[in-house]
């Protein structure tokens, strides 16, 4: 067994602490970074790279799946754009990578304003570096179980007119959130908020298959939260809106840019999505 030189142990020890300063637990996953892991960004430590290690034994193409969720996100953002949509409350929005939420609003709209609301101290960090140049972006840290909070927020409320339609994003959150944590209650908050025209946009991990539900477990036993759901319980999210075509449906068959094949993969078939309209 190779030991650890005494250095390799000080600098460790002195990267934790700098980050400790900062709130982030580096000897722990999360949740934002194993999502960077499998985008292949670089703001994650050894044991997120670890988490997603694990997460791969089971779910061979977790990689893929992170990459269908991003390009549904850019649909989805396109999408909403072309219909008006200016104001965008993304919950949940994980570290900055290519191709966010403001890149692709701001490119059909460069008035559109966004929020990006995560729990992760290193998103904020992180975040903000990227935004200081963009005055109609910015991020908040916030839990996404506290809509209350997110609501009053005052940054928040700076760029957000909730008198005005707005978008609100769950991409790739509501799965992370046990039962009791009450997922449903916090769609409704966010959608009572906001007015007629507003549009809710929700991805999640879908109890599809046995791989699927083999996949929640290791999910479980690593993070310790939240529960895939089936293809009728994330309907449900939608409840009193007006659910666009095509429904509820595997993400690369949700308004797809190109041809989709017509047996779908275990991985194709992971997350679910869909996009409902505030009458």
């Amino acid at each position: 067994m190779r030991r650890k030189h005494p250095w390799t142990e000080t600098l460790v020890n002195e990267q934790q602490a700098e980050w400790a300063a900062k709130g982030v637990d580096i000897t722990k996953p999360s949740i934002a970074r194993a999502y960077d892991v499998v985008l292949n960004g670089k703001d994650n430590f050894a044991v997120d790279r670890a988490f997603v290690g694990e997460i791969v034994k089971v779910v061979p193409e977790i990689y893929d799946v992170a990459t269908y969720n991003r390009q549904i996100l850019g649909r989805g953002v396109r999408f909403l754009a072309d219909q008006g949509i200016r104001q965008f409350l993304d919950l949940g929005s994980g570290l900055p990578t290519v191709r966010n939420t403001h890149h692709v609003a701001q490119e059909v709209a460069k008035e559109s304003r966004i929020v990006y609301v995560d729990n992760d101290p290193m998103v904020l960090a992180h975040g903000r570096a990227l935004l200081v140049e963009n005055d109609r972006t910015t991020v908040v840290t916030a839990d996404v179980r506290e809509p209350e909070s997110i609501l009053g927020d005052p940054e928040v409320r700076n760029l957000i007119d909730f008198t005005q339609p707005v978008a609100i994003m769950l991409v790739g959150i509501l799965h992370h959130l046990h039962d009791d944590e009450g997922p449903q209650r916090i769609v409704d908050m966010f959608m009572n908020a906001v007015p007629s025209g507003s549009h809710l946009f929700v991805t999640h991990f879908c109890a599809s298959s046995q791989d699927a539900r083999d996949a929640e477990e290791k999910f479980l036993a690593l993070l310790g939260t939240g529960r895939f759901r089936t293809e009728e319980e994330i309907h449900a999210y939608f409840s009193g809106l007006q659910l666009l075509e095509p429904g509820v449906v595997p993400l690369p068959n949700w308004r797809p840019d190109g041809p989709v094949p017509d047996e779908l993969t275990i991985g194709q078939k992971l997350m679910y999505g869909g996009l409902a309209l505030k009458p």
